[in-house]
């Protein structure tokens, strides 16, 4: 007995001989590129700078990130190209020596135990039901996609004790709110983002300010002790924060319209699709999640809430610690309520951790790249390719402008200051320049490099919050960011004349 089965056509063959040829055709691409790195090495004179050379990982990093729309992959392809251009014969070695000094470096312990009870906590009041309750009190006062986005933005700006709690905690406790009237996670994410280091930078009882002050002292920038007191005089100077402020109310007032990757997203939310093609929903577990009512609801979120902040605030101002008490503080209200028992409620803070494993891994990648960039000098050369053009006047704009490459090519929002912040501030002695200005200008570049990086921990953090990729977030907000960062330079310009 014969059977017919149909010769697959000539279209279907290429289509399968291009499916097998597609990954070689990348593997050839990307090798030919790392064999290019390992090629410049070999003109490197051992003891002189690299030059325009430090400045070609993170060009490459952005070209693969567009083209791939992968942030940890790009990352690495950044680290890899930077180590073959130091030295490609200790490529491996290279690689093994800055893992180890990255997973033992204080912050990022830090930034990764953060991150995990954050985590955590968020998943004990999503699983307890707090996190719905309070969505649903929000729900029966707001009646419009506008009041949706306003109340977003004002609650970013209450949460301005830490950029990590305001992007998971916001958004975590607008998403179901701004599904409903149809707004893309990519505008949420917008949202939380644009609320989380341009606000923090301006408030002085925040983890920057602590940080900042801190590293102002250590600089010369001011006398010992006086580190805060200068930040302060300084707020006003932090153009960037007011500006980006200012652009995402205009936005969630309608007044700034879509444009770009985010008028595609409203769009297709519009249509009924607010969650983005492609995004992997790992988020948190409500399977378990049990009814209350609105009021115990609203108080079991705030409570936490509220104690998160006051143990965060007591020990001066560390997220870590404040976390710490907070989950423990949850832990007790809920077991005394009945809502979870012990054994889900440790579940949860471990199911927590799991979610921000990817977070957590693009941020880590994110300090092995610094760690490459600092070898190959990438900071020194952008400051030094500028110093012919400082001026007086001319010396914030310019101060800003670099160093917000630098923070976006590294998404180190604090790490690079440790490196820029001698040469910087010496520059601004011997110019006679106002330290306030120019604090001012170096903390907007920090907030912009946080808030347009692809790979930066807040930028990472809103998207991971509001449920859309780092990429189809940093996508749908570079050009709001970009806006903030032109009229920031302006405005430094002015400042720098009006007070040379």
């Amino acid at each position: 007995m014969s059977t017919n089965v149909a010769e697959p056509s000539t279209a279907q063959l290429a289509n399968a001989q291009r499916g097998v040829n597609q990954p070689t055709r990348w593997l050839l691409f990307f090798a030919a590129i790392m064999a290019g790195f390992a090629y410049l090495s070999t003109q490197h004179v051992d003891g002189e700078s690299y030059g325009f050379y430090s400045l070609l990982p993170a060009l490459l990093i952005l070209v693969v990130a567009v083209i791939t729309k992968k942030p940890l992959e790009s990352i690495f392809a950044g680290i890899i190209a930077g180590l073959l251009l130091l030295d490609p014969t200790n490529l491996v070695t290279g690689l093994g020596d800055i893992s180890m000094s990255v997973v033992m470096d204080e912050t990022i312990a830090w930034i990764v135990l953060v991150c995990g009870m954050m985590g955590g906590l968020i998943n004990m009041l999503e699983r307890g039901g707090s996190v719905l309750s309070f969505g649903e009190l929000l729900a029966r006062r707001i009646k419009t996609k506008r009041g949706t986005m306003l109340t977003t933005c004002f609650l970013g700006l209450m949460v301005f004790i830490d950029d990590y709690l305001n992007s998971l905690a916001v958004s975590a406790s607008m998403k179901n709110l701004t599904d409903r009237y149809k707004i893309s996670r990519e505008k949420l994410s917008f949202l939380v983002d644009s609320t989380a280091a341009p606000v923090c930078i301006l408030v002085p009882v925040s983890t920057w300010a602590v940080y900042f002050a801190a590293l102002l002292e250590e600089n010369g920038a001011t006398g010992e002790g006086q580190g805060m007191s200068l930040y302060i005089e300084a707020i006003p100077y932090m153009a960037y924060g007011w500006i980006a402020l200012m652009v995402v109310f205009l936005v969630a007032a309608g007044i700034l319209g879509d444009f770009g990757a985010m008028k595609h997203a409203e769009k297709r939310a519009q249509a009924g699709q607010p969650i983005p093609p492609g995004t992997v929903q790992d988020g948190f577990d409500v399977s378990g999640m049990k009814k209350t009512s609105p009021l115990v609801g609203l108080m079991n979120f705030l409570l936490p809430m509220a104690v998160l902040v006051a143990a965060s605030v007591y020990y001066e101002i560390d997220l870590l610690l404040g976390a710490l008490v907070a989950s423990m503080f949850t832990m007790v209200l809920y077991f005394w309520q009945s809502l979870l028992n012990f054994g889900q409620l440790v579940d949860s803070m471990l199911d927590g951790f799991k979610v921000m494993l990817h977070p957590i891994a693009v941020v880590c990648a994110g300090f092995m790249l610094k760690d490459v960039n600092d070898q190959l000098g990438m900071t020194p050369y952008i400051i030094d390719s500028l110093t012919p053009y400082l001026s007086k006047e001319l010396l914030p704009a310019l101060v800003f402008a670099a160093m917000a490459a630098v923070v976006f090519a590294t998404g180190s929002s604090w790490g690079v200051f440790v490196v820029s912040l001698p040469i910087v501030i010496p520059m601004a002695l011997a110019l006679d320049m106002s330290m306030p200005l120019t604090v001012g200008a170096l903390l907007s570049a920090s907030a912009f490099g946080s808030h347009a990086c692809f790979f930066s921990d807040s930028t990472v953090l809103s998207a991971q919050g509001s449920g859309c990729t780092p990429m189809q977030h940093a996508l749908t907000q570079i050009p709001y960011a970009l806006i903030g960062a032109a009229f920031t330079f302006v405005t430094l310009i002015v400042m720098g004349f009006a007070m040379a």
